[in-house]
């Protein structure tokens, strides 16, 4: 059923969070043993209708929510809020923060000592540059792998070409849904 967009109780900064149905994202969510596989930040547009800054492939860019929205297997999304709130100038340097990295290119890889970007990367350099917070935890991909123990390790190794980059610093989505400085607002019903 598609969401009432309208009545998601949204403000500027918001991180809304989704469940993308394709391959590479569902390993991603098996991973981090989390629905989330995606991640954005919620803006206004000029009109005032609701945008979320994204990176996805191919690089970063600005989405219309319903399609940002539509692009979630079974429509389950998830907003979560800085507890402590934004102040104005707080959500302009976080869009000024988005905008500069507009058009950047997306890394396949997931390192994040990278110049391009992934959606949880993205997220927290944004956030970590405008307010000083930072949103979710960096580990590397043998924390990451090693914490989830039925995650079956064929899929990375052949994503990677033979060679899982176990020192590799990444950020993940559910480390975001999961961090201590957010609040939930709101979070879609499941179908499962």
């Amino acid at each position: 059923m598609p969401v009432n967009i309208n009545a998601i109780p949204l403000e500027p900064g918001d991180l809304i969070f989704t469940s993308i149905p394709y391959y590479l994202y569902r390993k991603v969510a098996a991973a981090t043993g989390s629905k989330a596989s995606h991640v954005g930040i919620v803006f206004p547009d000029a009109e005032g209708a609701w945008q979320v800054a994204e990176s996805a492939v191919p690089c970063v860019q600005y989405s219309k929510l319903d399609r940002f929205l539509a692009r979630s297997e079974n429509g389950w999304f998830c907003v979560r809020r800085l507890k402590s709130g934004l102040t104005p100038a707080q959500v302009d340097a976080l869009r000024q923060a988005c905008d500069a990295r507009l058009g950047k290119l997306y890394h396949l890889g997931f390192k994040y000592e990278s110049s391009r970007q992934f959606c949880s990367k993205f997220v927290y350099d944004a956030y970590r540059e405008a307010t000083g917070i930072e949103v979710g935890t960096l580990e590397s991909f043998s924390a990451l792998l090693h914490r989830q123990p039925d995650t079956s390790l064929t899929f990375w190794r052949l994503w990677f070409f033979g060679l899982i980059p176990w020192s590799r610093l990444t950020i993940t989505p559910a480390s975001q849904m999961q961090s201590p400085v957010l609040g939930t607002i709101i979070e879609s019903p499941t179908d499962e």
